[in-house]
């Protein structure tokens, strides 16, 4: 087992899921086969009860792990499925070591962060590293490590400390360190500085780990004279000084690294036998990342959500979007609107906001109400659909977004004027959306719904069972406390709100589909979540057709998409229609 750790400095944020994800993307191209553990230092067991402003969306896994939004990047961008354990947090590692203690199994010793917190992670590491993550089940060969955090961080402290200690029991030919870093450049004096990475190193060094690689991000591309100056003064040679700068599409990444002789230097450093140059995985990869560059045509999606301000907490949803328009040769124009700005209140109090936000969802092609928690907004959200509905705009909505659709249809169809769901009002008297049986609402850690389920389709005749290849069933991802009233659905499909997709006991409500309507979905399940750059998910890649006029078409062609929209080697990669 070869084990990569990725490390940053100077700011937070700098990039380093998605260089570790082109890093994992550019060994797979190889043939290896590579998993990935994200180090999260914040004491929370799981990111689950975070605020989605504190660290973006809360990622789902197939266990139902709730996790950081990094391990979307790495499941996205080396198509594998990862698990809960392969998020490592404080909390976790601090609750294994004391539910030891309390055991007894460290035999009466003062239980210290060193040894026992930082053999516990390194124990942690081994054990998930081998844990298959590809289809094939064999076990890994390479195993990309990103540390959360900056370096100096008092919470990243023990696991340097952990590392330090790991890379003389794994041997030096088999741990590799990279550096991600900032090189600012200050607009006063347009001069790129190297000073900040050089302190950063400093630090990594003085707390016994030396960086094989320095990745500098920078705005735009960096001059020579700066690798240089970063090589000399971070004693390491040149071509151990990677730089990646700003790109049009995270699609160019692994580009970037490739095209500095990345390879090369895992095949030496790390005695890896494979050849200097990739396979057809990363030509496609490029092909992908040209035709993303090329592309003329737009559609224009509304977003209509209450974390608009922050757009880590929609990532999977924008990159679920993203692979869809890819694959239909659009360029996505992704337009937040704050639901709140869309309620009637706010025309009273801030008529300039709200006339604002009215404005931006007229001219959207296609509305998604994606899923969240809480009253907040609500309203707004409700009235997006409204219009979606009654104006015949091709509409997906996720999770909450499919209960506020039945919520919409209950009272302006079936004239039930207070139809609510009991999360917003426990007392309505035309409940359509209900607490699950399971749902404790005393404690907040994983009592949701979670994890990949099984949502069976009911009937033939279903848009989106044509766009699964009319699969009798799918396993989606779940996450969510509420769920539509089963004993009210009759009084939906009378009207013809659909409930084309249930469970195996047909009492929970998956997706739904509007009669008579180009294209009005809601699932109950997050299908963004294992949507991948090369094989979009189905319901976001019909919501894309209908928004750029081409479902008709699709479905007449068997629900198959042109030979242009293929990555192979072979396709024609022009930015004209498919």
């Amino acid at each position: 087992m070869k084990y990569i750790l990725v490390t940053g400095g100077v700011i937070s944020g700098v990039g380093k899921g998605i260089i570790a994800s082109s890093i994992g993307t550019i060994l797979k191209s190889c043939g290896l086969r590579v998993t990935a553990i994200k180090i999260d230092p914040y004491i929370n067991i799981d990111a689950g009860t975070f605020s989605p402003y504190e660290h973006g969306e809360v990622f789902v896994l197939n266990d139902g792990g709730e996790v950081d939004l990094d391990l979307g990047n790495y499941e996205r961008f080396l198509d594998i499925n990862l698990y809960k354990d392969n998020n490592i947090t404080t909390g976790k590692i601090y609750q294994q070591v004391i539910n030891r203690e309390r055991r007894g199994d460290y035999l009466g010793k003062t239980v210290q962060v060193v040894p026992h917190i930082t053999d516990a992670i390194q124990e942690w590491v081994l054990n998930q590293a081998k844990v298959p993550v590809d289809s094939d089940q064999k076990e890994p060969q390479i195993c990309v490590i990103e540390l959360g955090g900056t370096i100096g961080d008092i919470e990243g402290m023990p696991f340097i400390e952990a590392f330090r200690q790991f890379q003389f029991k794994a041997k030096r030919e088999n741990f590799c360190n990279i550096h991600v870093s900032l090189v600012p450049q200050p607009s006063a004096t347009g001069e790129q500085k190297t000073k900040p990475t050089q302190n950063s190193v400093r630090a990594l060094r003085g707390l016994g780990l030396s960086p094989d690689l320095i990745v500098c991000r920078s705005a735009k591309p960096i001059e020579m004279a700066v690798k240089q100056k970063i090589s000399m003064f971070c004693h390491v040679e040149p071509e151990q000084v990677i730089f990646v700068h700003d790109v049009s599409s995270t699609y160019r990444v692994p580009i970037l690294l490739q095209e500095q002789g990345i390879i090369k230097y895992f095949k030496q450093r790390l005695s890896i036998p494979i050849d200097d140059q990739p396979s057809t995985l990363l030509f496609k990869w490029k092909r992908m990342a040209d035709r993303y560059e090329r592309l003329l045509k737009t559609c224009s999606i509304a977003l209509v959500g209450k974390y608009t301000k922050l757009s880590d907490c929609y990532t999977s949803v924008f990159k679920a979007l993203e692979h869809s328009a890819l694959a239909i040769n659009h360029k996505l124009n992704l337009m937040y609107i704050d639901s709140a700005d869309l309620e009637p209140s706010m025309k009273a109090e801030d008529p300039v906001k709200y006339h604002k936000a009215w404005e931006e969802l007229c001219k959207a092609e296609g509305i998604l109400v994606p899923g969240g928690f809480g009253l907040r907004g609500t309203e707004g959200k409700i009235q997006a659909i409204t219009w979606a509905r009654e104006r015949k705009i091709p509409f997906l909505g996720i999770c909450l977004g499919m209960q506020l659709a039945v919520v919409e249809f209950a009272r302006n169809i079936l004239k039930m004027t207070d139809a609510n769901s009991t999360e917003f009002d426990p007392n309505t008297n035309n409940p359509v959306v209900i607490d699950m049986p399971e749902h404790h609402p005393g404690d907040m850690g994983g009592t949701m719904r979670l994890g990949r389920r099984k949502t069976v389709f009911k009937t033939s005749d279903s848009v989106i069972k044509k766009l699964y290849d009319n699969y009798e069933f799918v396993e989606e991802r779940h996450r969510h406390r509420y769920e539509v009233n089963p004993e009210l659905v009759h009084q939906f499909e009378e009207k013809g709100l659909k409930f084309v997709g249930q469970d195996n006991e047909g009492q929970r409500m998956e997706i739904i589909e509007l009669e008579g309507h180009p294209y009005f979905v809601g699932v109950q399940f997050h299908p963004e979540f294992c949507s991948r750059p090369m094989k979009p998910s189905p319901p976001y890649l019909g919501f894309m057709l209908a928004a750029s006029g081409k479902f008709n078409s699709y479905v007449q062609n068997g629900c198959k998409l042109s030979p242009r929209n293929s990555y192979s080697e072979h396709s024609d990669e022009s930015s004209s229609d498919s």
